[in-house]
């Protein structure tokens, strides 16, 4: 797959917000420059507080992004799915990254020398606006989850968490909105700073009310209304 992706169309990354106004001709010169790579399941694309030597951009799978509390604790910040830039520590004024990425499935990522930002900045059109939109975006759900960690009860944090997730990255079945990557109870607890004992409790309870099921490694959303409803938020939110 690696020696065959330089072959591929450029239609590969056209539709993603950061290339999407470019030439062909641009498009081509930075899929020739990137180098492209697998990675397994578990395995960590880049660790926090290491030099941010590569950017990425990742094509398929999901990606957890994990911050370690000065206690040692690992929490969740936020989850990346296909077609989103990571480790653009660049566009923040950082030289290290400011959090660990770690695949969650099977994925296949684009990465570039950060050497090569200041180039793409100047040189792209509409990279630079969408790569910043981007941060921004992200900025403020940094703030709204740590306020919604200072000001929430851990029942409505936990559902705000799993809406967002189930509409971010989910699959229709015939059970409901079943999220499309792998989640266990303590990747909760991890978002959502409270307790596996208290997630577990919550999700069953939910479970006998008809709102969630889950299992191992899965959760599907049953009764999208009644999870908004504990969530606290307007009947019409889509994320």
């Amino acid at each position: 797959m690696v020696s065959s992706l330089r072959s591929l169309d450029e239609n590969l990354i056209s539709h993603i917000p950061p290339f999407r106004k470019l030439e062909r001709s641009d498009i081509r010169e930075i899929l020739d420059a990137t180098t492209p790579k697998r990675f397994s399941a578990g395995q960590a694309i880049f660790e926090e507080d290491e030099p941010a030597e590569r950017f990425y951009l990742l094509l398929d799978g999901h990606v957890r992004v994990v911050r370690t509390t000065a206690a040692g604790d690992q929490v969740i910040a936020r989850h990346i799915v296909s077609g989103e830039l990571m480790g653009i520590a660049s566009a923040i004024g950082r030289t290290t990254y400011p959090a660990s990425a770690v695949a969650i499935d099977d994925c296949l990522v684009l990465s570039w020398p950060t050497s090569l930002w200041a180039t793409f900045v100047e040189k792209y059109d509409g990279f630079a606006s969408e790569t910043y939109k981007t941060v921004g975006k992200r900025l403020s759900e940094a703030n709204n989850h740590i306020l919604e960690l200072a000001t929430q009860q851990v029942e409505q944090r936990v559902a705000r968490a799993l809406l967002r997730l189930a509409l971010q990255s989910s699959r229709n079945t015939d059970e409901g909105m079943e999220i499309d990557f792998p989640l266990t109870r303590q990747n909760i607890s991890e978002m959502t700073g409270t307790t596996l004992y208290t997630v577990s409790r919550l999700l069953s309870a939910w479970e006998k009310k008809g709102i969630v099921t889950s299992g191992r490694k899965k959760v599907v959303v049953t009764h999208l209304g009644k999870l908004k409803s504990l969530a606290d938020v307007d009947p019409t939110y889509e994320g």
